[in-house]
């Protein structure tokens, strides 16, 4: 299922002939992650779980000065279950190098526990993610509803 919400920031500034720009909220388990954590002063997270799958969203930065408690907050969810997980990174503003490391960290873990995962990005993310050739190991993909029927769980 997917929401399209206006975006009260974007609303000020109007688009072509006043339409106001939107973006697009993605309706996880029974309704949106509504409660975001500020993980730091640049990314903010949240997760679901759902009967098949454990779904993790960001908005923000993903770079050098968050890319630690990126790692901890999902090892913190990761500990107290064991289904496949969405990565969520279409909110994701910027992505550099750490990110990208913290990524391939959570993917080799993944693959030591046993766990099955995917990566879900907007533009900017899936361009970072192909211009190092990681989109497969990463297991990219085009969005949520294609990521959960991955794992069977659409």
């Amino acid at each position: 299922m997917l929401l399209t919400l206006a975006d009260p920031i974007q609303e000020l500034s109007a688009g072509p002939a006043g339409h106001a720009y939107t973006f697009a909220v993605t309706a996880w388990g029974t309704g949106p992650i509504t409660e975001l954590q500020r993980l730091t002063v640049s990314l903010r997270g949240g997760c679901e779980k759902t009967d098949q799958t454990l779904i993790f969203g960001f908005t923000g930065q993903l770079d050098a000065y968050s890319d630690k408690q990126f790692s901890d907050f999902i090892a913190e969810h990761m500990q107290k279950v064991s289904l496949p997980l969405i990565i969520d990174l279409s909110r994701i503003d910027f992505i550099d190098s750490s990110g990208l490391g913290a990524l391939v960290q959570l993917v080799k873990n993944c693959k030591e526990s046993g766990s099955a995962f995917a990566v879900i990005g907007n533009a900017r993310v899936v361009q970072t993610v192909k211009l190092v050739r990681l989109e497969a190991f990463l297991n990219l993909q085009p969005s949520l509803e294609a990521a959960l029927a991955q794992f069977g769980a659409a």
